[in-house]
């Protein structure tokens, strides 16, 4: 494995990681190669046990503008606001309350912001569930697939609660049970606790998946609104620690409260 860089970028807050490879002898099982020995991105998507398309990888956003903009490929005016979170996103635009959004302090992105940021993610597949593991920030999420249902009072979270079912080959998302508190993107997009996230993973082929992020949110937002975003495989590689906190000297200078 070859050294690189990652750099991820939070709310006015850039650092970077430089990494030079944590393993030797690392393993490419069925991993699709070409005649001059290069992985083979655009062979077909592989399958599981059960012939679902297999998730299985570590993922990373093919274009960092969706952390920024969430809705960077929409219209003006097609993120349906609700009056209050038009004037609330209008006051963070101009970037005087960078210190406020949770990403500037540390706090977990949230569900669908966590999918843009610029650093790898894993999803491991399993029959009855599936993990996805951030690099950001050391966060993850569980993904159940055995048909449970959300209590009503469960206690509000970050990351929310995810349920999943499949439709054809591509896997559908439910996220519930929000506490309200996240941003959609650093821009500013506000979240309630009433935000529903409908998340459509389709895999094209072996290096390449689609993800189709729907935003329901009828206390900010007057209407379900969606984007699509595309994320890339990579091979010969594993997730770094990311500890926030460690390297979390910015937020100081950030203007805000």
């Amino acid at each position: 494995m070859q050294a690189r860089i990652r750099t991820y970028i939070a709310t006015a807050m850039l650092f970077s990681l430089p990494l030079a490879a944590q393993w030797k002898n690392l393993p490419s099982k069925g991993v699709p190669k070409g005649a001059d020995g290069k992985v083979n991105l655009s062979a077909p998507a592989p399958r599981s046990s059960d012939g679902h398309p297999d998730l299985s990888g570590i993922w990373e956003p093919s274009a960092n503008r969706y952390l920024r903009d969430i809705a960077v490929d929409l219209k003006p005016g097609d993120v349906p606001f609700q009056p209050w979170a038009k004037a609330l996103y209008d006051q963070r635009t101009d970037g005087s309350h960078s210190k406020e959004d949770p990403d500037a302090n540390c706090l977990p992105q949230g569900v669908p912001k966590i999918d843009a940021a610029p650093a790898p993610w894993k999803i491991v597949q399993t029959p009855g569930f599936i993990v996805i593991v951030y690099e950001a920030f050391n966060l993850w999420r569980q993904v159940f697939l055995d048909g449970r249902e959300l209590e009503p009072d469960a206690n509000p979270t970050w990351m929310g609660y995810s349920t999943g079912k499949w439709d054809g080959d591509t896997l559908v998302v439910d996220s519930h049970g929000f506490n309200g508190k996240a941003w959609l993107d650093q821009l500013g997009k506000p979240s309630t606790e009433a935000l529903h996230v409908i998340e459509r993973f389709r895999r094209k082929d072996f290096g390449h998946m689609n993800l189709q992020i729907t935003i329901d949110d009828p206390k900010a937002y007057t209407k379900p609104w969606t984007v699509n975003q595309e994320v890339h495989l990579l091979t010969d590689t594993e997730l770094l620690e990311f500890i926030c906190n460690e390297n979390n000297r910015d937020v100081d200078h950030l203007p805000g409260k």
